[in-house]
């Protein structure tokens, strides 16, 4: 077997060939008199806050700090629980403490297994390790957080007993995860074992990291939303009555 490459530095004139198809569909959007405002502006944001984060990891990585790296960790929850709630803004500072807990409590779950037992990171706090794959916990636990949460005040409101909208907020919140489990390998192959792969890691060393990866999320989105509908339910009992005086959430 070949040894591990390097993967190669991109050139920006080859990056910028990558933004050549995203270009043409919004010129296309430009062309079909669609509002182009917001595509442009989220490309831009995009550009700009990864060319920041890049800067920042790097004097993260460089810093070599617990402290740091646990005040980073306590940003990413407290930032992901308030977007989690960004669809119900009518009850986004009341559930604001639910949300923070149930995604604290199911992606750190997630999180220490997997970096403090399956990866045995040494020392615990190397954030090479912990804040990328802290990002991906937080955001799909936040995802789930989300959609229960939107689903669950569509369920309320057609007068549905708590227990049947707990658990179609439940089943539509998960929804995301299990087409990635059905797809992964045969449809898509993701993030991190296509890094892998184009580094020169075997290809099973990926999939071992991949299945690793897929668990990691599942198991935090998933007990992120059932603590999130667990600990929000006599909150929600209290506001059934206004849900059905008021067509809007």
């Amino acid at each position: 077997m070949r040894d591990a490459a390097v993967i190669s530095i991109i050139p920006l004139s080859h990056l910028a060939v990558a933004f050549m198809p995203a270009l043409l569909v919004i010129a296309l959007f430009y062309w079909w008199q669609l509002k182009i405002g917001s595509v442009v502006y989220a490309f831009v944001r995009m550009l700009v806050q990864l060319l920041l984060v890049g800067y920042f990891l790097l004097w993260i990585f460089n810093a070599d700090q617990a402290w740091i790296v646990l005040i980073l960790l306590l940003a990413m929850v407290a930032i992901s629980s308030w977007i989690s709630l960004r669809t119900v803004t009518r009850h986004r500072t009341a559930l604001y403490l639910t949300a923070l807990v149930s995604i604290a409590i199911g992606g750190g779950v997630a999180l220490a297994l997997v970096t403090q037992i399956v990866l045995e990171t040494d020392p615990w706090f190397r954030a090479n390790t912990l804040i990328p794959l802290a990002g991906m916990i937080f955001s799909n636990s936040m995802n789930g957080v989300s959609l229960a949460a939107d689903r669950l005040i569509i369920e309320l409101k057609s007068s549905a007993d708590y227990r049947i909208a707990r658990n179609a907020a439940l089943h539509t919140a998960l929804i995301p995860m299990i087409n990635s489990l059905f797809a992964v390998g045969l449809v898509a192959l993701p993030g991190m074992m296509t890094g892998q792969i184009l580094s020169g890691v075997s290809p099973l060393i990926a999939a071992r990291y991949q299945i690793m990866v897929m668990c990691m999320l599942f198991g935090a989105a998933g007990l992120s939303t059932i603590l999130f509908l667990a600990l929000s339910q006599k909150y929600w009992a209290n506001q059934t009555d206004l849900f059905k005086k008021s067509p809007n959430g």
